[in-house]
């Protein structure tokens, strides 16, 4: 027994519209326990939906629909799934009064293209829209086949599905058992590399494990399907703890954390602060680090030294050494991090430098060349090099190397 979510509507194989509707039901089929293998979109176009309906019915027990309900002539959906199956259209006296009930409260009058809206397949239930005038239906066609049909609209569709599609699919048997994911984040080292680490993993059929990459991060999801949360946090508990051993310092966190909360943490913890200085980030490691609630408890301020002028004015950095080096060099980088940590009286100072493109790089120092210095306690400072690659656009540089400098901070504050 499984389900298929088939999205209805040209614009989204046109890309004009994002399809979250299939992740909110991929989450919310999880959370009831039910699987599903596949997801499919198709246009407006009645003899494709009828072969997306042949193709999902001999792989799958639910079909979830959403899209392609409502008044207009490119709403196809109710009325295909009807002709597919054979059976006729009938007029829903009972949703023709919603319609007009919720027309009146907008002091408007309803077309009579809305009434197109309340005709179901002979046989099929009424899904109730309490926010939209598109109903969708509950039908089972066919013994081992129930349809379910939503409106495109996400606000309407999530109600729909928490307040009528899911207790009645509770009442169907489902929802007995739940599918509980964990998610294991890992910086510093590259998806094959990990995958060869925790490659005995994958097969393991309960929880089971699997990789997929981020923004220059990786991450491996940990799925337990169990009768209960704790059930399931029961059977992934092992299995995570034994997976950070083989990381080490490479992984970093789970779920929902960052790279800026870990840090915030570790920082917190420590009673200590930092201070940061960005060149080719333009403040992207600032505003990482304040998007985490409470921050100033340790993140005390920031510096943009785009300018050689603001390096040198501001940050202490000297200026025979710009000439020499060059902003972008090891010996600036340590500089700024040195005078941003002084000036800002700070535990910590971490500073970017780079070339984060397309243009501004040359033969020596290509386009994606970063330096991050880090500057601590007892006047200890280092400098790291970085070539983060040509074929990288400038908003993934500067997002690379300002989770990389958090990367370093992280580790350092570890393994002191």
């Amino acid at each position: 027994m499984s389900a298929e979510i088939i999205c209805v509507g040209t614009e989204l194989l046109l890309g004009d519209i994002l399809n979250g509707n299939a992740q909110y039901l991929a989450q919310q089929l999880a959370q009831l326990g039910i699987p599903h293998y596949y997801q499919t979109v198709v246009g407006d176009n009645p003899e494709r939906i009828k072969q997306v309906i042949e193709i999902a019915i001999s792989r799958a027990n639910i079909l979830i629909f959403t899209g392609g309900l409502g008044p207009t002539p490119d709403d196809l959906t109710c009325e295909t799934i009807a002709d597919f199956f054979g059976a006729p259209l009938v007029e829903d006296a009972a949703t023709i009064e919603d319609i007009s009930q919720k027309f009146a409260q907008r002091g408007r009058v309803m077309t009579p293209s809305n009434r197109k809206q309340a005709l179901i397949p002979q046989g099929a239930d009424i899904l109730p829209n309490p926010s939209g005038t598109a109903p969708g239906i509950i039908w089972q066609p066919r013994p081992d086949i129930t349809i379910l049909t939503f409106p495109g609209v996400p606000s309407e569709m999530h109600r729909m599905w928490e307040e009528t599609a899911v207790p009645f699919l509770k009442s169907q048997g489902w929802g007995q058992e739940i599918i509980y994911s964990r998610s294991l984040r890992f910086w510093g080292i590259g998806e094959s590399a990990l995958a060869e680490k925790v490659s005995d993993y994958f097969n393991l059929p309960n929880p089971t494990v699997a990789p997929y990459a981020g923004k220059g991060e990786v991450r491996l999801r940990v799925s337990a399907k169990a009768t209960s949360p704790a059930a399931a946090e029961a059977l992934i508990a092992p299995v995570e703890q034994q997976i950070k051993e083989i990381a080490g310092l490479d992984f970093y966190g789970v779920d929902n954390d960052t790279l800026a909360s870990v840090v915030g943490q570790l920082l917190r913890t420590s009673g200590e602060t930092l201070a940061v200085a960005e060149s080719c980030t333009g403040g992207t490691l600032g505003q990482m680090l304040t998007e985490i609630s409470g921050s100033s408890d340790y993140f005390w301020g920031g510096v943009i030294s785009y300018d050689n002028s603001v390096k040198a004015g501001l940050l202490g950095v000297k200026p025979e050494d710009l000439a020499e080096f060059g902003a972008v060099s090891d010996t600036v980088a340590e500089q700024m991090a040195i005078g941003v940590k002084t000036r800002l009286a700070t535990t910590w100072g971490l500073s970017i430098t780079g070339i984060a493109g397309p243009s501004g790089g040359s033969e020596t120092k290509p386009v994606g060349l970063v330096y991050i210095g880090l500057a601590g306690p007892n006047d200890e400072v280092k400098s790291f090099k970085y070539q983060f690659g040509t074929m990288r656009d400038r908003s993934f540089i500067r997002h690379l190397s300002a989770c990389t400098a958090l990367d370093l901070l992280r580790r350092r504050l570890l393994t002191r």
